[in-house]
């Protein structure tokens, strides 16, 4: 259950970022915000700020080209979205809507596989479905 909902925080974070770089943003904005509210009114507004200036930055970093930021930002959604699943299980269906109306739904019960292979690593790991560019660490 919980590679469920790292996958699923994984793709939520990731559509999240997408969609504020995106012309969608407005769409997926009130539902993101409701999702992280939980009905709570003073929770969605706090949220709404936080998502705001979340989406200022990933514009300025998609503009920038810096990929850094981008994953950085995402790793934040990231966690906040597992922080999220964990504590009310009711959020997952919520978030699977905001994906799906994002056209980024990820298969029901899909698992996560990771490999990391070629000796002592000490470095950075990024997990991601997608990077379109290089890496480059140092």
């Amino acid at each position: 259950m919980e590679a469920e909902l790292t996958a699923l925080a994984v793709s939520g974070a990731t559509t999240l970022v997408q969609v504020m770089a995106g012309e969608a943003w407005a769409a997926a904005r009130s539902r993101a915000s409701a999702l992280f509210g939980r009905g709570r009114s003073s929770e969605e507004q706090a949220t709404d700020a936080e998502l705001e200036q979340a989406r200022t930055a990933v514009v300025a970093a998609a503009h920038s080209g810096d990929q850094a930021a981008l994953a950085g930002i995402e790793s934040q959604w990231q966690a906040r979205l597992l922080l999220l699943l964990r504590e009310d299980p009711a959020a997952e269906g919520e978030l699977r809507a905001l994906i799906a109306a994002a056209g980024h739904a990820p298969e029901r019960g899909a698992t996560v596989h990771n490999t990391i292979s070629g000796g002592d690593i000490r470095g950075p790991v990024i997990q991601t479905g997608t990077i379109q560019g290089d890496l480059h660490f140092g």
